[in-house]
């Protein structure tokens, strides 16, 4: 092989371990995928039963602390699509998680004039699950809404107007007091009532579920947190497999283009504003399902719970990930959720370092952006990065010039 044949090996730029694994991952057979994948989604799904003591949260449950981290995931994903997919920078994407959570509350709080659980048409055993498709639907057309008359707009303009959008949603909420009980909030939201017995009265998702660490009945020892990962851990998963699919489809495709260069994308044929909207109304559906998961899970809401900070933390777990990589907003989410509640049982001048996050969060996201912009699982584009690999495999290869000549003097 002549030297130049060797060239394009040796320029190939080394790879992190983000490409790594996913070079890994892709060059698994599909029933090897599943080998792999089942028995670590089990592992995943038993980490809160038996924590390791190195990632054990002293001073907090452990299942609460994951709990919270797939209701993180559910939002990362959904804000993704927005911000990572689509390129469409959304400051008030906490407006969505509140209109979803109220969605809930509204309908089952008996602090609400709209209960529907107490002689209404839900019956409290199985509220939550009949309120979260409507909350996904109602977040979806608030999107719908928001999004038509705003997503002509570009750059900082548009993030001025999402973030005036999630302000109006959350002092709606606090001002409405004959609808949302205003600052008191909402209490005794409905959830799950399953496994109700002596020993669980109010069911294995009740918050007084506090689990029976000495038992080896993987059911009893789950308290309601562990609970509420294993049905946020599904949520995650379904949600995943309907992103990962648009982003393979003509959506995703035109999702892209837009994020690269909206001009060149218009230029080229592609329905910009459509496409747009597509990414604003499914990022806020999944907000939605966030926001109900929330309702269900702290069965207590009020408008304090939705301020711009959650909002800028929900940005910070998409920035921190790898905007545009659905497994690494995904692993942001759980190092926004996961390090304040361990960082709580460490005291330094008497003061709990779990105080300082939004400290902390503020000097990562510097230190990330000059060292790393891209995040900590840069997406990578498979059409740019396999470009060369095409390029060789349907390119003819040109004979050497003296091995043409001789041919033609043996003719």
């Amino acid at each position: 092989m002549s030297t130049s044949a060797q060239a394009p090996e040796k320029a190939r730029p080394m790879h992190g371990v983000g490409d790594a694994l996913r070079s890994w991952w892709d060059g698994l057979s599909r029933p090897m995928q599943w080998a792999v994948g089942v028995p670590a989604i089990v592992l995943l799904a038993l980490l809160p039963l038996f924590p390791p003591p190195l990632l054990d949260t002293p001073g907090t449950s452990f299942g609460g602390v994951m709990a919270q981290f797939a209701m993180y995931a559910l939002i990362a994903i959904g804000l993704n699509v927005v911000v990572g997919q689509a390129g469409l920078l959304d400051l008030g994407y906490v407006g969505f998680y509140a209109v979803g959570a109220y969605s809930v509350g509204l309908l089952t709080s008996p602090n609400s004039p709209w209960n529907q659980t107490d002689g209404g048409w839900l019956d409290p055993k199985w509220a939550w699950l009949a309120c979260v498709p409507l909350a996904i639907l109602l977040t979806a057309v608030s999107g719908l809404i928001l999004g038509t008359p705003t997503l002509r707009l570009r750059g900082d303009y548009l993030a001025i107007v999402t973030l005036g959008f999630g302000e109006i949603v959350r002092l709606l909420a606090d001002n409405l007091g004959d609808i949302t009980n205003g600052s008191l909030g909402l209490a005794g939201i409905a959830y799950p009532r399953m496994g109700e017995s002596d020993e669980h009265v109010g069911g294995y998702f009740s918050s007084g579920n506090l689990g029976d660490s000495d038992s080896w009945n993987l059911l009893d020892r789950a308290n309601s947190g562990t609970w509420w990962f294993w049905i946020g851990m599904a949520l995650v998963i379904v949600v995943l497999l309907v992103v990962g699919n648009l982003e393979r489809s003509r959506v995703g495709r035109a999702w892209v283009s837009i994020r690269e260069d909206e001009d060149a994308a218009e230029m080229m044929g592609v329905p910009t504003f459509k496409f747009k909207l597509w990414a604003f109304t499914i990022g806020a559906a999944i907000g939605g399902l966030s926001g109900a998961l929330f309702a269900g899970q702290v069965q207590f809401i009020n408008p304090a719970g939705f301020n711009i900070i959650n909002s800028m933390l929900f940005l910070c777990a998409v920035v921190l990930g790898g905007q545009g990589n659905k497994l690494g907003v995904i692993v942001g989410a759980f190092l926004i959720v996961y390090l304040p509640n361990r960082l709580m049982s460490i005291e330094v001048g008497g003061q709990s370092l779990g105080d300082y996050k939004y400290l902390f969060f503020g000097l990562t996201l510097v230190v990330v952006m000059i060292f790393r912009p891209q995040g900590l699982f840069p997406v990578r584009q498979k059409l740019l990065a396999y470009g060369r690999q095409v390029y060789q495999a349907v390119r003819r290869p040109v004979a050497p010039p003296d091995a043409a000549a001789t041919e033609g003097a043996r003719g």
